[in-house]
């Protein structure tokens, strides 16, 4: 099983996964199987006025100015993408994959976006500096090393999303500095909107999102994941995170009677296939109920896991819901 990162970037798995114990082993963790996510105080659908900004002390306390609104932004990282989007930009350049996205640009409109090379985890400096960027978004445990190399040359903001309330904040915090109010005024009410009417008739049924690859594998838990932490508002949802140091094994998702699973595969290297049919090889997947009533949907890890924003998780919410009636 895969230890389930608290504050790393969940959507994207090190080479330490690859040493981590299969998933079929019993849990590390002395943490009460009954502990349980709780369902959060009713959505609130009104949105206060953004006010245009070049100064701003973001959702996590990191205070971030420019000099003027900027207009060439550089994405490390996709919740980037996702908020530049919803703010009617484009990217001047970026690591991630979630603009090909027929929610998003389209593969069309996407290839006409620079890409960093180095991948997520080293995005090459170099690259990120020849496109004269005003402001370089990027996840702040992964990307934070970067700022001594980017200071003086552009501004850089380092994000900590955990939660979609997170996700929102920085959304207006975007919106400010770059003097786009009204489409982030728009985007907010349109997704507290669709998740407020999607709280209202929340199901009964117990659900999970898990993500990995091979046969490892980690839960997606609401206190450290944005995509789960709009679960427990519309879904059973049994799972509470355990740190670095605990994890869940299959035995527990089986004695949870799982009714709905949500399957993340995070593919690199050489590895490949679906992660739903890596861990089929175990003769405990079988006897899953969701497994069983074929209620198993590997979804796309772009939006599910890396997005984090606003409009990929209005995209979680429509296909979770269609999935949980």
């Amino acid at each position: 099983m895969l230890r389930s990162p608290s504050r790393f970037v969940r959507s994207w798995i090190t080479a330490a996964l690859v040493g981590s114990v299969l998933a079929g082993c019993g849990s590390s963790s002395d943490e009460p199987a009954s502990d349980e996510a709780k369902p959060a105080a009713r959505t609130e659908v009104t949105v206060e006025p953004i006010k245009a900004s070049t100064e701003v002390t973001d959702t996590n306390g990191v205070k971030v100015a420019v000099q003027k609104e900027p207009e060439r932004i550089v994405c490390l990282f996709a919740l980037c993408d996702d908020i530049l989007t919803e703010l009617g930009i484009v990217p001047t350049a970026t690591n991630s994959a979630l603009l090909s996205h027929p929610g998003f640009l389209g593969e069309e409109k996407a290839r006409e976006v620079d890409v960093i090379p180095g991948g997520f985890i080293a995005p090459e400096v170099e690259s990120i500096l020849s496109h004269k960027p005003d402001l370089v978004i990027g996840l702040g445990d992964t990307h934070g090393k970067l700022a001594p190399a980017l200071k003086g040359a552009t501004t850089f903001w380092p994000m900590q999303p955990e939660t979609w309330e997170d996700s929102v904040g920085y959304l207006r915090d975007a919106a400010a500095l770059t003097g786009r109010t009204a489409e982030g005024e728009k985007a907010e009410k349109a997704f507290r909107a669709k998740l407020a009417e999607a709280e209202k008739t929340p199901g009964d049924k117990t659900a999970l999102i898990i993500y990995g690859s091979d046969e490892n594998f980690g839960v997606a838990a609401p206190e450290a994941d944005v995509a789960a932490s709009l679960f427990p508002k519309i879904a059973r949802y049994p799972w509470k995170s355990r740190g670095v140091e605990g994890s869940y094994s299959l035995e527990e998702i089986l004695a949870r009677n799982v009714d709905v699973l949500f399957v993340e595969t995070m593919s690199f290297g050489d590895a490949d296939g679906k992660l739903s049919e890596k861990l089929a090889e175990n003769p405990l997947w079988s006897k899953i109920p969701a497994v069983q009533n074929g209620d198993v949907h590997e979804v796309n890890s772009e939006v599910w896991a890396k997005g984090r924003g606003t409009r990929s998780l209005g995209i979680v919410l429509d296909e979770a819901t269609a999935a949980l009636r």
